[in-house]
């Protein structure tokens, strides 16, 4: 009986020890803490690239707490932090998704800051994603198409360039315009060697004449201010001549001066026309008499 129970003590002593065992290593394993820790910060990710609760956090570096949570709110991933105590995290802190090795373990890297005002915690923090190994191939992999197509483009362009060059009559053209080019150059040296002293002269005769031109601005400056003044007040006088004309046309036009009535008063046109054709009846009686017996004239005298 006590053998029995001896082995049953044994039995469930080796049962609990392995069973301690097996929970120090899931928390070893899954980088679980079971210590307290008082910080809780939350943060929303566009993508998470799988990214697990119990995950590591890390402050530059140093490992100092895990993933507490991950949900889906409003189309946004909020994840939820648990840190020790003694991170002291600033209002500029960042907050990067990161990758841990080729195997795509993923952990939150925290850059504290150095702002000096702390972090709100009751708030909702922006983290940032590094894009990993994964990310690059599958970015790389869209751009499959894109790299075949400009592949394609410059194999036909160097197919082209090579027939442009292989021509045999463009490059002879091509030897004949740089040879001419050679000989335009050194006709050119020659030339301007030839002529220095013309150059010299000519170069000495406009500096001359820029220094003439100052002193001449120079020493009417007077004049020519006096100049622009007087001119100025001949365009004021043409103005106001201008508009006086322009004023007296306008007066003409309408009718409301004396040459406008003379010009455009239909009464007056009408005696005036009349009194011509009197005029043109008393010269042809004139003509006929003096043509006849002379002139006879009928007076009253008073």
């Amino acid at each position: 009986m006590k053998s029995e129970r001896k082995t049953e003590i044994k039995v469930g002593i080796t049962t609990i020890f392995s069973l301690i065992v097996f929970l120090w290593i899931m928390v070893w394993a899954k980088n679980l803490i079971i210590t307290t820790s008082d910080i809780d910060v939350r943060l929303n990710f566009d993508n998470v690239s799988g990214l697990e609760i119990s995950d590591v956090v890390t402050v530059k570096g140093l490992k100092k707490g895990f993933v507490k949570d991950i949900s889906l709110e409003k189309n946004m991933i909020i994840v939820s932090l648990s840190l020790d105590t003694d991170v002291d995290l600033r209002d500029d802190a960042k907050f990067w998704l990161a990758t841990v090795d080729l195997m795509g373990d993923k952990k939150i890297e925290i850059e504290p800051g150095h702002s000096s005002k702390p972090l709100d915690l009751t708030k909702l923090h922006r983290g940032r994603f590094q894009p990993d190994l994964t990310s690059v191939m599958k970015i790389i992999g869209s751009l499959d198409v894109d790299i075949t197509s400009m592949v394609k483009d410059l194999r036909a362009t160097l197919s082209t360039l090579n027939n442009f060059i292989g021509d045999e009559q463009v490059m002879s053209n091509l030897k004949g315009s740089i040879k001419n080019l050679n000989l335009l150059s050194s006709g050119l040296n020659t030339m301007l060697i030839e002529n220095q002293e013309d150059v010299k002269r000519i170069t000495g005769n406009t500096a001359d004449l820029t220094e003439s031109t100052n002193e001449f601005f120079q020493e009417n400056k007077d004049v020519i201010k006096e100049t622009i003044v007087n001119l100025n007040s001949v365009v004021l006088a043409s103005d106001s001549l201008i508009f006086k004309i322009n004023y007296l046309t306008d007066e003409t036009l309408s009718g409301n001066n004396n040459l406008g009535k003379l010009l455009y008063n239909d009464s007056l046109t009408v005696d005036f026309t009349n009194s011509l054709k009197r005029m043109r009846k008393l010269t042809k009686i004139i003509l006929e008499q003096l043509k006849v017996n002379g002139i006879k004239i009928d007076a009253y005298i008073f």
